[in-house]
């Protein structure tokens, strides 16, 4: 569907000539054309030609992948190629929050006059033409076995913690004569992007923070550059690198990868380990805090809550982790701040059990003895915990440690690393949980 802009652009091929023309439009062609992504959007964030089955759409961040993921759903509503649409995010707080709701989510591109209905009790959008889009979460990649679809937009994918929702999704991408997905991500070195960006029916569309300028604030961009410029993270955040593992480092991404699950057997013990952070301002580190379990002489990775906020707020995350892994204690480091950390979390809840932990070997040497058993194959990631394993996986030792990494050492080290008096037994197999398997 021509725009009302390109019309112009071939008709009256001066821009002299197209603003006169402009002048002359009506109200109605005016609202018209305030809404035509051809006119505003960026010609990176237009859907690509060809005949391809997934655009994958790989940018830092504040580039406009939102906003583009709208609107690739919007032009295929407005073409009336897709009466069926997935829209898939990492939870559904996500997909509601950003994709629905957000400031460049579905319910802000459209028109006034083709505002589509939303009902987050169904998850369901319902267009001006009776398409129909619904939400999902890659937490709950069975929600995803049965319905079938024309159209999916997936945003961070990168992010999933479950990518086994993509296999789900795309059995069902089979309506009409030619289904297709749009993926909007921040990319990580991850076997599912690394595999899409290999095809030949995949658009890939890279893009940089600094694509969108011109609608970022200026102090936005002041900060990201001073803090982030030349650095891993910023060279993956800002400019979409998809990185490789770091030299030094003691994880890597072919290690997580190959002991990763999708479930665990029945635990024998469980802990939530927290690493406070100094202070709670905007540019302060985050709290760790990870949940992990054991089984005989494997440990499972269950969940990673860290956030950045008050103590009071870190608090509140962690006990909430605290009862519904139904754990045997909270591990928290106490070198800064002591006996407060364990009085802010009785704080919240005064029967929790609490353990303080100090400190008094190096970074380097608490790691180790955590590193040596992901070699040895008893670590096993339930899903994928991106945030943590950019961290594991770009750590070199001699570095401050971050956060999220610091808490799985200490979940760990109380776990497993203390106990050497283990009994020999067999360690946890394959078969006594579904593998991580990505074709």
């Amino acid at each position: 569907m021509q725009s009302l802009i390109e019309r112009l652009a071939v008709d009256l091929p001066s821009k002299a000539e197209r603003d006169q023309e402009i002048d002359r439009l009506s109200a109605e062609e005016r609202k018209a054309m305030f809404y035509d992504w051809k006119v505003w959007g960026r010609p990176d964030q237009q859907l690509p030609a060809g005949d391809w089955f997934v655009a994958l759409y790989l940018a830092g961040r504040g580039w406009g992948k939102t906003r583009t993921g709208a609107e690739a759903v919007r032009q295929q509503v407005a073409d009336g190629t897709a009466s069926h649409i997935a829209l898939v995010a990492p939870t559904s707080a996500d997909a509601r929050d950003t994709m629905v709701e957000g400031e460049s989510g579905l319910l802000s591109v459209f028109p006034p006059w083709e505002r589509p209905v939303y009902e987050p009790s169904k998850r369901r959008i319902t267009f001006h033409n009776g398409a129909v889009a619904t939400t999902f979460s890659a937490d709950e990649p069975d929600r995803l076995r049965g319905p079938n679809h024309a159209f999916a937009w997936c945003d961070e994918l990168a992010a999933w913690r479950y990518p086994s929702a993509w296999d789900m999704l795309i059995f069902g991408l089979r309506i009409g004569n030619r289904p297709r997905a749009v993926v909007t991500t921040t990319p990580r070195p991850i076997p599912i992007i690394k595999t899409l960006i290999g095809r030949t029916d995949v658009a890939v569309i890279r893009g940089s923070t600094f694509d969108n300028r011109a609608n970022l604030a200026p102090q936005f961009l002041d900060e990201v550059t001073a803090r982030y410029e030349g650095t891993t993270l910023g060279r993956q955040e800002l400019y979409a690198e998809i990185l490789d593992d770091v030299e030094g480092a003691l994880w890597s991404r072919d290690l997580l990868d190959e002991h990763r699950v999708v479930n665990h057997p029945e635990l024998t013990r469980i802990v939530v380990a927290v690493d406070p952070a100094v202070s709670s301002g905007e540019g302060s580190a985050e709290t760790g805090i990870i949940a992990a379990g054991v089984r005989n002489t494997d440990a499972f990775v269950l969940e990673d809550k860290s956030i950045r906020g008050t103590p009071i707020e870190w608090a509140r995350a962690a006990i909430a982790l605290f009862h519904r892994t139904k754990a045997d204690r909270i591990v928290a480091e106490a070198n800064q701040g002591g006996e407060m950390i364990s009085q802010t979390l009785r704080t919240v809840d005064p029967n929790v059990p609490v353990r303080l932990v100090h400190a008094s070997r190096g970074k380097q040497t608490r790691a180790e003895p955590v590193a040596a058993l992901y070699e040895q194959g008893r670590v096993h990631h339930v899903g994928f915990f991106p945030q943590l394993e950019d961290q594991l996986c770009s750590w070199v030792p001699g570095g401050p440690s971050p956060d999220r990494l610091d808490a799985l050492v200490w979940a760990l080290t109380e776990l497993v690393v203390q106990n050497r008096q283990a009994p020999a037994v067999v360690p946890f197999s394959a078969e006594q949980a579904s593998p991580w398997i990505i074709d």
